[in-house]
């Protein structure tokens, strides 16, 4: 299907989007719809033809444990809402812990890599074929940007790739954003990337702003789109028409003659790229259509015959095994990022230290957004309070009752010192904590007492 020139629809720039001009399609966060009904904004784009892709990033495809059904029906029912052509999640791990390791369970906030490994990649399949068997359309995969890298790896970033599509037909979602994040952080060629994945397998194409900082290329999404990224977005339409093309954006949002601007370098990107392959004669290969090409069979990788003799997938031994010592690893990195413990060994120190502050930075960014009361009742001290907690409270569950769990340990301690601010605290976390909301009588009766008091 040729999806066009798309931009990440998001709630706080709904009507910058409505108003963009040349937008074929949006990508809206999957987690962030309900399953029942949409958006009035999505409504309005969907009743003028424009198509709207769900986008997931809980469903944790590369974690230790099978996909939770739970997590398959509801991206289903949205992709049926929605009449989607395909929906899309990524290749990571967000969770670990749980019963394979008789340990707390861990959230990530975050999607973490996983090792690029035959091992790795058998448990990854299957979690995959589970997840296509219960969703209603085609899915697609996107690669993610890593500041780290795990020891040991046996295959490059499209090696893992190709051998994915091969073995289960999945869809990829390129970001080329990532592309060049891992390029700076570890020294990955993002043309090798591209000419050993199948890119007729592409079906979209992600393109995203982000900065570097001492030697780290953070993928921020708040950003403007760099020259460098733009390259890569060249290197990738010089191989093959991408069927559609997105620009992300997911906070720090500009105005929308930004938007509009970045929008234009990157049509002038592929068309310049488009141009120079067609004048070298190689477009006649690529799918005229638009739609994804049947998947070619990947370059064969280094190793392939010994890893294929004793995979799991080959051997009919299933994969528990793996995906028991998956869950040890990714439970002991996942551990050291978030609850401070030992890191595990052949890990680069440094870049934990990064990663782990970095993960902390978006709990308190998200945690700010899904409870804005927050940073309004505590004031300048929001930050420094929630990163402090954050280093000895690892997120157990999603960001919602991570503001819950703040809040409560804040009460404990004590905290706010500020009588007003204390009485404010308490009672928005037993609103929040409460099996049902407050009466109306009860909000007027704080809110007058609140104003008798001079808060």
């Amino acid at each position: 299907m040729e999806l066009g020139i798309g931009i990440g629809w998001r709630p706080e720039i709904a009507e910058a989007v409505e108003a963009l001009p040349g937008i074929d399609w949006v990508e809206a966060v999957a987690e962030n719809l309900c399953t029942d009904h949409l958006p009035e904004s999505l409504v309005r784009l969907r009743a003028r033809g424009v198509t709207v892709v769900p986008h997931g990033v809980s469903l944790g495809l590369g974690g230790a444990d099978r996909p939770d059904p739970g997590r398959l029906a509801d991206l289903a029912a949205r992709a049926v809402l929605l009449e989607t052509p395909l929906v899309t999640e990524h290749i990571a791990f967000v969770r670990a812990g749980g019963p394979r390791t008789a340990s707390p369970r861990l959230e990530a906030g975050h999607l973490l890599p996983v090792p690029r490994t035959w091992e790795a990649l058998d448990v990854l399949c299957e979690n995959v074929r589970i997840a296509q068997d219960s969703l209603p359309v085609p899915l697609a995969l996107e690669n993610i940007a890593a500041l780290i890298a795990w020891p040991g790896e046996e295959l490059t970033e499209g090696q893992f790739l190709a051998e994915l599509v091969e073995r289960t037909g999945v869809r990829l979602l390129i970001d080329v954003a990532n592309l060049h994040t891992n390029h700076v952080n570890r020294g990955e060629d993002p043309a090798k990337a591209l000419d050993e994945l199948p890119v007729e397998a592409i079906a979209y194409v992600h393109v995203a702003g982000g900065l570097e900082k001492d030697g780290v290329w953070h993928d921020t999404h708040a950003h403007p789109v760099t020259r460098p990224v733009l390259d890569v977005l060249a290197e990738l339409r010089s191989r093959i028409a991408p069927p559609g093309v997105l620009l992300e954006r997911d906070d720090d949002f500009p105005p929308v003659e930004e938007l509009a601007g970045e929008l234009t370098a990157i049509r002038a990107t592929l068309a310049a790229a488009g141009k120079a392959r067609s004048g070298s004669g190689s477009e006649a290969g690529a799918h005229g259509s638009g739609g994804v090409a049947p998947v070619a069979s990947p370059v064969e990788p280094a190793g392939r015959a010994t890893a294929t003799a004793t995979s799991a997938a080959a051997t009919g031994l299933g994969t528990d095994g793996a995906r028991d010592r998956a869950a040890v690893a990714q439970t002991a990195l996942l551990s050291a990022l978030v609850a401070g413990t030992p890191a595990p060994e052949g890990f680069d120190h440094r870049r934990l230290g990064v990663q782990s502050r970095a993960l902390a930075a978006k709990r308190a960014d998200v945690v700010a957004k899904v409870a804005p009361e927050l940073p309004g009742i505590l004031g300048d001290g929001y930050r420094d309070a929630f990163l402090a907690y954050a280093r000895t409270r690892p997120m157990s569950a999603g960001y919602r009752r991570d503001a819950l769990d703040f809040a409560e340990q804040l009460l404990i301690t004590g905290r706010p010192a500020d009588d007003a601010a204390r009485r404010r605290l308490t009672h928005w976390w037993q609103d929040r904590a409460a099996a049902r909301p407050p009466r109306r009588t009860t909000r007027l009766v704080r809110a007058a007492r609140a104003t008798l008091i001079g808060r």
